[in-house]
């Protein structure tokens, strides 16, 4: 059974075997989450990305950690839809987002994840929406992952995403 928790801090500072990013289509780097694990892994990572990418919303593509600290050994990126109102599929390619990226963990041989919210920062999705979908996507998707990390990286996304897990406990 995976174990999912919802944890506040620094996902780049996370004891797992694969580190989420929630990238941009290029795989080149960006800000937010993004820049973070792209700074702590190196230049590598870019490097990485340019050759494995364009990665299209709502898929995902995987790398190695480079310069992140073990136990980390692979970075997924996945690309999360542009919040446009919540009318054009933005939900269905956020699902798919959690869904690739756990499947790709699973083809990795990962028994350790962690995610960060995906699409709520510059793509402008609402994070109690993006919470929820988070955790039901999650929890709905049959994986070989023992654990599974939600990652806030402030006291709001750890609210909703506390309160989503409650909402479908």
């Amino acid at each position: 059974m995976t174990v999912i928790e919802i944890v506040l801090g620094d996902i780049t500072r996370e004891h797992v075997d694969v580190i989420v990013t929630a990238a941009n289509e290029s795989l080149l780097g960006g800000g937010g989450v993004d820049g973070a694990i792209h700074r702590a892994a190196g230049p590598r990572l870019a490097q990485a990305g340019g050759t494995v990418g364009p990665c299209e919303p709502g898929d995902a593509l995987a790398t190695p950690a480079f310069d992140l600290d073990p136990p980390v050994q692979h970075v997924i990126h996945t690309v999360g839809p542009i919040w446009e109102g919540g009318d054009h599929g933005e939900a269905e390619v956020l699902a798919s987002c959690y869904r690739r990226s756990l499947q790709l963990a699973d083809e990795l041989g990962a028994r350790t994840i962690a995610f960060p919210m995906i699409a709520t920062g510059v793509y402008g999705y609402p994070p109690d929406q993006a919470a929820g979908i988070a955790v039901a996507t999650i929890k709905s998707t049959p994986t070989g992952l023992q654990q599974v990390r939600l990652v806030a990286f402030d006291e709001e996304s750890h609210r909703h995403l506390r309160a989503a897990m409650a909402a479908v406990s």
